[in-house]
């Protein structure tokens, strides 16, 4: 994992590097050879890996650290179990945060009142459960808000 980071930060500044530095000047050319020295034990690395994945899966018992891997691999599971528990208990946090934070909002300014309040204390507009309201002209039902009838196409005011 530290290779990752470490591996990531010097792509990061090897790429900084060669669009800084001159080519030609010595430290120009040694940033350029480390970088080309980087990229290449990282792809030599990868292929290792994909490798030692192939010949593992051609005969997984074969292998002295079978039991050790077998371990390994159900504690990644039992550790990813965990990570998804803790993330449906933050994202279960953030949505009675926001339920919360959304109780006593002024659905027309915005403005957040104290729960004890019926009206917005920024804009006057009743709280609580919008009213229902009709068409003024053919009396077909409207969501809050509604500057036209969606039935008949008048306006309402």
């Amino acid at each position: 994992m530290t290779n990752d980071i470490f591996g990531g930060l010097g792509d990061l500044f090897g790429g900084f590097a060669k669009s800084v530095l001159p080519k030609d000047s010595p430290e120009g050319q040694l940033m350029a050879a480390a970088s080309d020295v980087a990229d290449l034990q990282k792809q030599e690395a990868d292929l290792l890996v994909e490798i030692g994945r192939e010949a593992y899966e051609q005969n997984p018992s074969a292998w002295a650290q079978d039991t050790k891997l077998t371990l390994i691999q159900q504690n990644l599971e039992a550790a990813k179990a965990a990570l998804d528990t803790v993330k449906q208990t933050q994202e279960q946090a953030q949505a009675a945060q926001a339920e919360e934070d959304a109780k006593g909002r002024c659905s027309k300014c915005g403005n957040k009142n104290p729960e004890s309040v019926k009206f917005c204390q920024g804009c006057g507009t009743p709280l609580g459960e919008p009213p229902k309201s009709t068409c003024t002209t053919c009396g077909a039902d409207l969501g809050p808000g509604i500057r036209f009838c969606g039935e008949c196409g008048a306006r309402q005011d």
